[in-house]
């Protein structure tokens, strides 16, 4: 087999921040390849709280420049992803009696802190946070924030009497890892190679460039690139070390979060952003239309990123904290679903994960053939860090374009209305899909739903019905356009209809895509 086609710019994972890499290089003119060793968003980038925020806690720790860029950031992804990112409103109940406590059994197992005021938030506190909240981005379209009478007015908020008052306040909601594979789409778009399930198993520096070794579906390969990028997020410092035979400059601090999903818990479409007596905060948001995610945990993540679950721990204590709130009890039984991701956070030296930084630091080994490595970052500055990730490489390529990516749209978000008259457009000219279905196919695909159903005017023309409105014609466009390869792939990343389906409908999704994927990649 010929050896693959010498690259400008080889990218060693497929997050959020590799695809993102490679989306920005492609577009400004390097040829480039990317290999992750399984799916697409399969690791962290599709196990987060699904927010575009500038991290309104983070002003707990003065980490003023990171919620200053993130609130930046969120005004320009939001126009540019219009069908998989919106905005939410967040509601932040105040509670009086709100006292810090370090002797609670879970504020030891997971190794909480007090912030710096080491007691509750007063009042005053949380009206100044909100206030630089609302400026630090600079201009925002979103709507600012207010005070609210949680006894009064049309919304029940299904709390429990004794919450009075609270502010009301804007953020952003994102699907992760649709993020992800638009990005490795619209790289693709540009001229990058994208291939998943290929593992780098090892990289020499020659004079140059890299020589890089890969297995991958078709076998073992070599890869010779000019510059190499690490962005393997909770790997980053195994490959480093273990792969490409350097030393790490820095410490990447694994922590893990973890979420749960119950049934819909309130009638509205708020999220809550709750305090808790161990000084951490957690949110309660609308999820997939029917659903309600919790999260999330921050613990220190020991083992095998692969490893990462929610475990019973975890799990409980996030019931206990949302129960300190709410006005109906939940139990573990009303637990539907549950993940965990672990975050590759630059460690800083705090002495709690919870306090530990979410910045992002990018270091570059530059000999004649340069290797930068990403260390930690947050899904909101993922543009801003892969646009930095090209300055910093720039010096090595002559005649780089500039970066470019701010403001230009992911394939499905190039339209100035909202997701709900996108809804409305689909519904028209397919009068069968329904309001429900009509409204997850505008925010999976954007515009490009209307690619994806084609001339169909009934349901059957479609192909078959695998359950929960998923077609065998949405399972061939996730095949050839997206990389997907198993279930799992479809049903807990690309789509969450795994939430909806039953086991039989599962294992049929499995058998079809046993069977196609093979055929679509041969």
């Amino acid at each position: 087999m010929a050896e693959p086609e010498r690259v400008d710019l080889f990218v060693i994972g497929g997050g959020v921040n590799g695809c993102g890499i490679a989306r920005d290089a492609a577009g400004r003119g390097l040829k480039v390849r990317l290999a992750e060793q399984g799916d697409l968003a399969q690791g962290t980038s599709s196990a987060s709280s699904k927010l575009f925020h500038g991290g309104l806690r983070y002003l707990d720790y003065f980490e003023f420049k990171l919620v200053r860029e993130a609130l930046s950031e969120r005004e320009i992804l939001l126009k540019a992803m219009p069908h998989i990112a919106f905005p939410m409103r967040f509601v932040l109940p105040y509670d009086p009696q709100m006292r810090f406590d370090t002797a609670t059994p879970t504020s030891r197992l997971l190794g909480h802190v007090a912030p710096w005021w080491k007691g509750r938030r007063p009042a005053w506190l949380l009206r100044l946070g909100l206030f630089l909240y609302d400026h630090l981005g600079g201009k925002s379209s979103l709507d600012g924030t207010k005070r609210i009478d949680l006894t009064k007015g049309r919304i029940r908020w299904g709390l429990k009497p004794g919450f009075r008052k609270g502010w009301e306040y804007s953020d952003g909601w994102v699907d992760d890892a649709r993020l992800v594979v638009l990005n490795a789409r619209d790289a693709a778009a540009r001229g990058a190679e994208v291939l998943t399930r290929t593992k780098v198993v090892g990289a020499t520096r020659l004079a140059d460039h890299w020589q890089i070794r890969t297995e991958g579906p078709d076998g073992p390969a070599t890869h010779h690139a000019r510059a190499l990028v690490n962005a393997t997020g909770p790997w980053a410092d195994a490959v480093l070390t273990g792969i490409l035979h350097g030393r790490s400059p820095a410490k990447v601090r694994l922590v893990r979060g973890a979420h749960i999903v119950t049934k819909r818990l309130f009638a509205h479409d708020r999220a809550l952003f709750l305090q808790g007596r161990d000084g951490r905060i957690i949110f309660l948001l609308p999820y997939e239309q029917d659903f309600t995610l919790i999260g999330t945990t921050e613990v220190a993540h020991e083992a095998s990123p692969a490893t990462a679950t929610c475990t019973e721990a975890e799990r409980d204590y996030l019931i206990a904290f949302a129960n300190g709130y709410l006005e109906q009890p939940i139990s573990a039984e009303d637990v539907v679903w549950s993940f965990a991701g672990v975050r590759p956070l630059y460690d800083d030296g705090t002495k709690s994960a919870t306090a530990a930084s979410r910045d992002y630091v990018l270091h570059l080994d530059s000999d004649d053939a340069p290797l930068l490595n990403i260390y930690g970052g947050k899904i909101t500055t993922y543009r801003r860090l892969s646009e930095a990730a090209l300055d910093r490489l720039a010096p090595h390529f002559p005649g780089l374009k500039p970066g470019w990516t701010a403001g230009v749209p992911l394939p499905g978000g190039a339209f100035g209305y909202g997701a709900r008259a996108l809804t409305e457009r689909l519904r028209i000219r397919y009068p069968f899909l329904g309001e429900a279905r009509a409204l997850r196919m505008a925010h999976a695909y954007g515009t490009e739903a209307f690619d994806l159903l084609g001339a169909a005017r009934r349901a059957p023309e479609l192909g078959r019905d695998f359950g929960a409105g998923l077609t065998e014609a949405e399972l061939r466009w996730l095949i050839q356009r997206e990389w997907a390869q198993t279930a799992e792939d479809v049903l807990w990343r690309r789509t969450k209809l795994g939430l909806r389906m039953t086991a039989e409908e599962i294992s049929a999704v499995a058998a079809f895509m046993a069977q196609e994927a093979p055929r679509a990649n041969a």
